[in-house]
């Protein structure tokens, strides 16, 4: 019993020193956001500031960039796009583990495939695909482009999660005359609740952050994502002309990722519990 409360402590002793290690430098961030541009550059990255001074960095990021465009348009994308990947890939993932349909495995291995290669390779194909059906900058291209890239992850995390679950339920319900779909709807799918919040924390997290596949299907400033328009915040050659002002940018493209984690944080725990068995 000792040991367990020693192994504990230890736990949450390294458990604390990760967290102050990642929270530090995401404090001085957040610190150096609400600075002005003079004295940012005449002081110390680790000052803190004599006051809160953001109107000057609203001021340059309105005229540079549509920080709610890209802030909307990612919203739209990850949303959207982890949604209609894990419903496909939970309609998949229930097929392949609980129907009677011949080569379930070949299936998962055709689907999973996808994930085998650098997604650098898809970047020319799509494109010149996306310009010949007229998808190239559109919101329906860059949700469908999502969607697709997501479901191979999301069919291999749920394939595993109802491979685990028994077969009496499915066989009580067909005995009791319910469609398949009806024992997926109302059986599995409310089953699966966990795995499901915790692929679509990854997901949108995943499109959230994306930077190369938005600047590649897309050009204007009213279908890039947040990620792209954040990186035309940047002066000529990369060089940054308003520091505090690309920080509080990020501090507030973080928001939505963090909101997320926290309302789904125990569903996100035990998902991956559950995943992980």
């Amino acid at each position: 019993m000792d040991k367990t409360k020693k192994n504990f402590r230890i736990n949450n002793l390294i458990l604390c020193i990760l967290g102050f290690i990642w929270l530090f430098p995401f404090t001085f961030v957040l610190v150096n956001s609400v600075k002005s541009g003079a004295e940012y550059n005449q002081g110390n990255f680790w000052d803190l500031p004599t006051g809160i001074a953001i109107q000057q960095s609203i001021d340059f990021i309105s005229e540079r960039v549509s920080l709610m465009n890209g802030f909307l348009n990612s919203l739209l994308y990850g949303v959207l796009s982890a949604a209609i990947a894990i419903l496909l890939a939970a309609l998949a993932a229930y097929a392949i583990t609980k129907l009677k349909i011949k080569g379930r495995f070949f299936w998962f291995m055709l689907i999973y495939s996808g994930t085998i290669f650098p997604f650098q390779m898809y970047l020319v194909p799509v494109y010149k695909m996306y310009t010949q059906f007229n998808l190239y900058d559109t919101q329906i291209g860059m949700i469908l482009f999502y969607s697709a890239i997501s479901i191979p992850f999301c069919i291999f995390v749920l394939r595993n999660f109802f491979d685990g679950l028994g077969n009496e339920q499915l066989e009580a319900a067909r005995i009791d005359g319910a469609s398949d779909f009806h024992v997926f709807y109302k059986i599995y799918l409310p089953m699966a609740k966990a795995p499901i919040s915790a692929l679509f924390l990854f997901q949108f997290s995943f499109v959230w952050n994306d930077l190369l596949f938005g600047f590649t299907f897309s050009k204007s400033g009213n279908i890039r994502p947040i990620m792209t328009v954040l990186s035309q915040l940047n002066g000529p050659n990369g060089a940054t002309t308003n520091a505090p002002a690309v920080l509080l940018a990020c501090a507030i493209a973080s928001i939505p990722t963090i909101f997320l984690y926290s309302v789904l944080n125990k569903n996100f725990e035990k998902g991956l519990v559950m995943t992980e068995k």
